[in-house]
């Protein structure tokens, strides 16, 4: 009996054992932290984003994303690093700090306490290979801390592009009628001047066609994705030399005394000045008023 007893103890405390160590490990924090990111990258990535390798039609694919982070510096880095590691670059950023408020606050007489509430976001466009946009849209995700909205569109351009393929070899189709018309044909000057110009006019379109297809080409191989990304809004404080009032700096009782004299005497002189500038009109004045007193009085 007694050895029944101690292996039912025996058991019983290696089960509690084994119990605590399984608790141990699981960890709500980190199931729920991995959650998060897997949502989040299901919630920005989509099935318009796939390249189908045996597709003959050609997608142009842009995404649209805003998103809060934790640290907006350093997501953008880490956006920026995945970006050069999928073969992408970087076409636009625009990283700046927005002030929301600036309060300061004497807290001595030579010291002021500054309070700045800003908000810190970075506008980015970049382009990646189509076949990696999906992969980079998912690296991405792990920098969301809230998503806001996410678009991503895949507009089926074969039927434009095949139409200028058209347009391409009907033009040239008809420039080469045009020079053997002009080289067998032509004899007045007028009419290989008006082939010429509807030549060039061909031409002109066909280049155009070739461009557009170009760029048609340009947007397939590389999608366009922008981001806008943001961050909680940040209080800086700082103590800052306190600003002196204008009384602060006059000069003291002596200094103003010897000014007011240096100002009186100038003031003195320019009358001085003035005076002896007009002593015609004084000597004619004078001159006058005697003899109004010796005669025109009597």
């Amino acid at each position: 009996m007694k050895t029944i007893a101690k292996l039912g103890w025996t058991s019983l405390i290696i089960t509690a054992v084994l119990f605590s160590c399984k608790k141990a490990d699981y960890n709500p924090a980190e199931t729920t932290s991995d959650a998060k990111i897997l949502a989040d990258s299901t919630a920005i990535s989509s099935s318009a984003a796939v390249e189908r390798k045996d597709s003959k039609q050609k997608f142009i694919r842009t995404a649209d994303i805003k998103f809060k982070v934790k640290n907006v510096v350093k997501s953008t880095y880490a956006i920026e690093n995945a970006v050069q590691k999928f073969g992408g670059f970087v076409t636009y950023t625009n990283l700046q700090s927005n002030i929301l408020d600036q309060i300061k606050t004497k807290i001595s007489q030579d010291s002021t306490l500054e309070t700045t509430k800003y908000a810190v976001e970075n506008n980015i466009t970049i382009r990646v290979p189509n076949t990696q946009l999906d992969t980079i849209i998912k690296s991405i995700a792990k920098q969301i801390d809230f998503l806001d909205f996410r678009v991503i569109k895949a507009d089926d351009v074969s039927l434009k592009y095949l139409a200028n393929e058209l347009s391409q070899k009907r033009n040239a189709a008809s420039a080469q009628r045009v020079e053997n018309a002009i080289a067998t044909k032509g004899k007045k000057i007028n009419d290989i001047i008006d082939a010429e110009n509807t030549l060039d006019n061909q031409k002109e379109a066909s280049d155009n066609r070739t461009i557009e297809n170009l760029s048609l080409q340009d947007q397939i191989n590389f999608s366009t994705v922008t981001l806008q990304i943001y961050q909680n809004e940040t209080i800086k404080q700082e103590i800052i030399a306190g600003e002196k009032d204008s009384t602060f700096y006059k000069p003291n009782l002596g200094i103003q005394i010897i000014d007011a004299l240096k100002s009186g005497w100038n003031i003195l002189q320019a009358i001085l000045i003035f005076f002896i500038n007009i002593w015609p009109i004084i000597l004619i004045g004078l001159g006058g008023f005697f003899l109004y007193k010796k005669y025109f009085k009597k």
